[in-house]
């Protein structure tokens, strides 16, 4: 029987790749609804080649001019706007699958209404456990929704652990650590005195992944290998002391588990989403993805080093907030958000975003997440914040 996906998020580079994945087999999948913030252009051109039933974007003024551009091309596909549209195809009845990849805090409601609907999530937006961790687990169980990760690290571990039987879950019984790994961005090996001068384009030049800007930057700080950690504690119920992160440039082996009687194991694949992608969209079958298979005497070498956490101090913050547990988790993403918005804009240093992040941290208190409006409002709180420290800081020399 085909499944029924809403792509939340298609443009960008997850949703992107899905519809790759998707478009090689028509016979298993097909879009119910795709969504856009912005790339109308994009957004148009996925609508022709995949027909879904609902396109959603952000405002009426982008609803008015897509859906004009789809009726002049002999399209009927039902155009709508806002966060409640996105919360509704992702609890659509048709929908089988949700494909939850919009980035950032933006993210939350729509899969969370997924996770509410019982739906199979295929988990790209870490925020929403970032943000609300254990609020969105209690539901997602509630309700009996399936989470399959879609971050090439939680999908590698997720590959590593014992499927549970007649289940669409994983077990960590005997599980001792589990190890991210992170290629260290375009900065590994940078002067750290130069770090303060880099500007947006270097900071989005990933030396082995090809992403969006405002992740890349998050890769280059590491701040999305912290957030990835507060996911893994999640996603597979373990304690901050049992997951480490790890050093490997070449992007070979995409995370590790390693377990009581000394075994670790690991997930190699060469660094292209669809592999994690086609994983989650089938399992526990495999279907291809396009990807070309692993050649390890061409790749030589696979080298691994501690992460230096003076040159990442966002790793720290973020194991640091793992730690404080509550909303500060909403906290850290919030500014970080606010703080890498700024940088990009050339209104402050890249050193900075660490430093906006803290002082947020330090500044508000850390509440119980009792609740997505405790959840919100410290989200709110932190970015009102954020958003003073950026306006006092200096920007860089060159702007």
């Amino acid at each position: 029987m085909s499944q029924h996906l809403s792509i939340l998020g298609s443009t960008g580079s997850i949703g992107v790749s899905t519809l790759d994945v998707v478009g090689r087999h028509p016979d298993r999948f097909s879009v119910y609804a795709l969504s856009a913030h912005r790339n109308l252009d994009r957004l148009f051109e996925q609508c022709v080649a995949h027909r879904p039933k609902v396109a959603v974007v952000a405002d009426a003024q982008g609803a008015h001019s897509l859906a004009a551009r789809l009726a002049d091309a002999g399209l009927k596909v039902e155009v709508t706007y806002g966060p409640q549209a996105l919360i509704e195809i992702a609890q659509a009845s048709e929908v089988t699958m949700v494909v939850a990849a919009i980035v950032g805090a933006a993210g939350l409601q729509s899969t969370l209404a997924a996770a509410r609907a019982g739906k199979r999530i295929l988990l790209a937006n870490k925020e929403s456990l970032v943000l609300s961790g254990a609020l969105f687990m209690a539901t997602a169980e509630r309700a009996g929704a399936t989470l399959l990760p879609l971050d090439s690290e939680h999908n590698a571990i997720f590959q590593c652990l014992p499927q549970v039987a007649g289940e669409n879950r994983v077990s960590t019984r005997g599980v001792e650590k589990l190890v991210l790994t992170a290629s260290g961005g375009p900065f590994r090996e940078r002067e750290l005195a130069s770090l303060e001068n880099v500007t947006p384009d270097e900071a989005c030049a990933h030396p082995n992944w090809v992403m969006g800007r405002k992740i890349s930057v998050d890769s280059a700080s590491m701040m999305n290998k912290g957030l990835e950690v507060i996911e893994a504690r999640w996603l597979f119920n373990m304690p901050p002391e049992k997951i480490e992160v790890l050093i490997h440039p070449q992007s070979v082996i995409h995370s590790m588990v390693t377990y009581a009687d000394g075994s670790t194991l690991a997930q190699l694949g060469n660094p292209d989403m669809r592999t994690p992608i086609a994983h989650a969209l089938a399992f526990p079958d495999r279907v291809t993805s396009g990807v070309t298979g692993l050649n390890l005497a061409d790749i030589g070498k696979l080298t691994f080093e501690a992460p230096d956490l003076r040159r990442f101090p966002c790793l720290r913050l973020a194991f640091d907030t793992l730690r404080s547990g509550g909303t500060a988790g909403a906290l850290l993403n919030a500014a970080n958000e606010i703080a890498v918005a700024a940088f990009l804009e050339g209104r402050i240093r890249f050193t900075a975003i660490a430093q906006v992040v803290e002082q947020v941290l330090d500044a508000v208190a850390v509440g119980e997440a009792t609740s997505l409006d405790v959840v919100l409002e410290a989200d709110r709180r932190a970015r009102e914040l954020a958003a003073g420290i950026v306006a006092k800081l200096p920007a860089p020399a060159s702007s």
